[in-house]
């Protein structure tokens, strides 16, 4: 079964390739078998975050019209809120980007958080693996924009886009040390609103300030007109051509590996069992308990 998915996902069998998301965010019996086969292409990953009412959704919408428009093909993991009674995701980002539902060159796929505190599906890196498979000259990632999910989506992505609105000047300064060290390139949305440009000089000044040495590019956006998209566009195609890997991914992998060591180890260790012996044996030294596992 997962070698004919993993075959039909490569020649663009959309169908297939959401069938193995669901079985790998699920666990189903497998699955690791089938991470371990994958053959990544290789696929530029957009990660989009900021906070919450920036636009990120609506400018992701207007970023697939450009794709589409340059005959590219791009496939978007869209992470929600979780719903509170079943961990679904809410599928708001679904409702803005209707358009591009049966458009045979886009795919998109709504994920909830299911309690992840970093605004990122606890499978998101497994998920977009298996999406790398397919055929994608793209792919987009839009985070929820709480937490840490700036920091994990910049491990995530090869180009990490923050997405801003003018009324933030007033809190710059609070986002230079998280911001500065995860952004690719700034967009500030929703420019036609008062003060705009005064936000993106103050943000240039900034960008210019960091210790970094690469150009990072702040771009003025209208998302909900697409003003400012084709320069937005250009920009993301130009850094695509100058790729490579950074310890920001690295240390990804690195925590992604030490969880993935944790659960499998932990597999066989059931919490109830655990308070059903505590409370039976009544242990009074947990450190001495714990001896016994290990």
């Amino acid at each position: 079964m997962w070698s004919k998915l993993l075959t039909d996902i490569k020649l663009g069998n959309r169908r297939s390739l959401a069938r193995s998301i669901s079985l790998v965010e699920n666990e189903f019996n497998g699955y690791q078998q089938f991470l371990q086969t994958l053959q990544l292409q290789h696929t530029t990953v957009i990660g989009i975050t900021g906070p919450p009412g920036a636009g990120k959704s609506t400018l992701t919408d207007a970023l697939i019209a450009q794709i589409i428009q340059e005959g590219k093909k791009v496939g978007v993991l869209c992470v929600d809120p979780s719903s509170p009674f079943n961990l679904g995701a809410l599928l708001g980002d679904r409702i803005r980007m209707s358009r591009w539902y049966n458009h045979p060159d886009v795919f998109i796929r709504s994920l909830a958080t299911r309690g992840s505190l970093g605004g990122l599906h606890p499978k998101i890196l497994e998920i977009t693996h298996v999406m790398q498979c397919a055929d994608f000259d793209y792919i987009i990632v839009e985070t929820v924009g709480v937490g840490q999910s700036e920091v994990e989506i910049a491990g995530l992505a090869d180009i990490t886009i923050v997405v801003l609105v003018p009324e933030a000047g007033d809190e710059i300064q609070t986002m230079k040390a998280g911001l500065m060290e995860v952004a690719d390139m700034f967009v500030v949305n929703k420019a036609d609103r008062p003060d705009a440009d005064i936000f993106v000089k103050n943000l240039r000044l900034m960008v210019g300030d960091s210790h970094d040495t690469m150009h990072i590019p702040v771009i003025k956006t209208i998302a909900s007109t697409g003003e400012g998209l084709d320069l937005l566009y250009k920009s993301i195609t130009e850094k695509s051509q100058h790729l490579q890997n950074n310890d920001r991914k690295y240390l990804l992998m690195a925590e992604k590996a030490f969880q993935l060591i944790q659960q499998h180890r932990m597999k066989d260790i059931d919490k109830q069992e655990l308070y059903q012996r505590i409370k039976n044996e009544s242990v009074e030294n947990i450190y001495q308990f714990i001896q016994t596992y290990i």
